[in-house]
């Protein structure tokens, strides 16, 4: 496999959109009965090739919400599009889920579905087919469709790490 170049982001310099993936209700019980709270998935991104994600937790909806934004901004990759899709086929990875991307023409739109829809919305990509295998848990999902994103690269980078020209690249 490829290695991940993770190009980190700082989230005072762009303007970013926040999407709630995931709410959960959980429950711990003490001695004098059960204690709620709230845990939340945000994903975070400029849909211009920026996106992140975060998880939060409190004892209400709002603060799990705000500390889930707070920590995406801190997780911010690059992700590298072209003519609002992706540069090539992707197989992300993380505990039980995997996710499969494979670019696609103008107009397709982003086929995919839930957790993985967000976290490609947010990211900007516009025409993407996508398929979710093994786990349908929104943290797995979230997470191995944020490690295929991160595990993309361009013409450019390929180029360069090559030490070639880039009509070598494509040409042989």
């Amino acid at each position: 496999m490829s290695t991940i170049n993770i190009k980190r982001v700082k989230a005072n310099e762009i303007e970013l959109k926040d999407r709630l993936v995931s709410i959960q209700r959980v429950a711990k019980v003490t001695k004098g009965g059960r204690t709620f709270s709230f845990s939340a998935i945000v994903v975070v991104g400029d849909e211009n090739g920026v996106v992140g994600y975060g998880l939060g937790k409190a004892k209400e909806v709002t603060e799990a919400i705000a500390k889930g934004i707070d920590d995406a901004k801190k997780n911010l990759v690059k992700v590298p599009i072209i003519n609002a899709t992706i540069p090539h086929e992707q197989i992300g990875k993380f505990s039980g889920g995997f996710v499969f991307l494979k670019p696609a023409s103008n107009g397709t739109g982003v086929i995919a579905g839930g957790a993985m829809r967000a976290v490609l919305e947010s990211a900007g990509i516009h025409n993407v087919l996508a398929k979710s295998k093994g786990s349908s848990n929104p943290h797995n999902v979230v997470k191995a469709t944020i490690s295929a994103l991160s595990q993309l690269r361009d013409a450019y980078t390929v180029a360069h790490n090559r030490g070639v020209s880039l009509s070598k690249v494509f040409n042989g």
